[in-house]
């Protein structure tokens, strides 16, 4: 039998191949090669990796922030249980971790009224050329806390509590050390205050405190006693030396 020549042999190839994509049945799909896959990269990309030196950064800041945590925790846990002998052994470096930021207490489950109210007012004195003292006007600090306060749907707790709870401090006779630090930061709290509502420079700032008794409620009061107003008592602080605040 003979053979086909090389060209007859590839046209019958070609027919015989557009042959069967004639025969394939109607609403076969025709299937495509895969696309080629290209690396992925971005929200499914692995995360880059740190450095060596980068790691010992992190792990060593991590370590620092869970020791401080703890140290935190067991401080406050002293300051705050009963007393023992750690506790008293190690008060004054308790005391000067909690005092005056993280003081612990529980007037929220029993409150205690207070029954005067304070008035704490302020001023300013800077040692003038002639070498004579020159002393400013009384501000009233509870008033600018009041206003502050007054009206407003989201009052701050620093203008309702921060000077009321520092004089509180400050007034229970406390230990010569901790009488010092609490000295300090009621006299940087009013020289602040002070300085954001005074023209001229000073060195120095004195306090008065204003208490007037709160008067028992209408239905408490004896028929006897009279209804006049409360007396009220003054009491001037020394002068307290500040960074001085030029203008």
């Amino acid at each position: 039998m003979r053979e086909a020549p090389a060209g007859e042999k590839e046209t019958m190839s070609n027919a015989d191949h557009e042959g069967s994509e004639n025969e394939r049945p109607p609403g076969s799909l025709v299937t495509a090669p895969p696309p080629e896959t290209e690396p992925v990269s971005g929200a499914g990309a692995a995360p880059p990796s740190l450095s060596p030196s980068a790691e010992l950064t992190v792990a060593f800041a991590t370590g620092v922030c869970v020791l401080a945590a703890l140290a935190h925790v067991c401080l406050v846990f002293l300051h705050v249980a009963p007393s023992t002998a750690v506790s008293q052994r190690y008060e004054r470096q308790i005391d000067a971790w909690i005092y005056p930021y993280f003081e612990q207490n529980w007037q929220l489950f029993a409150p205690n009224p207070e029954s005067v109210r304070l008035r704490i007012s302020a001023r300013t004195a800077a040692m003038a050329p002639d070498g004579s003292r020159q002393v400013g006007e009384w501000l009233d600090l509870t008033a600018v806390d009041d206003a502050a306060v007054r009206h407003s749907p989201f009052p701050s707790h620093t203008a309702q509590n921060m000077l009321r709870r520092a004089w509180a401090a400050y007034d229970q006779q406390p230990t010569p050390e901790r009488g010092r630090m609490l000295q300090k930061y009621l006299a940087n709290i009013a020289a602040e205050r002070l300085a954001a509502r005074t023209r001229h420079s000073f060195e120095a700032v004195q306090l008065r405190v204003v208490s007037t008794p709160i008067a028992p409620s209408a239905p408490s009061t004896p028929a006897n006693v009279s209804s006049g107003g409360a007396r009220s008592d003054a009491r001037y602080l020394p002068w307290w030396q500040v960074e001085s605040h030029d203008r």
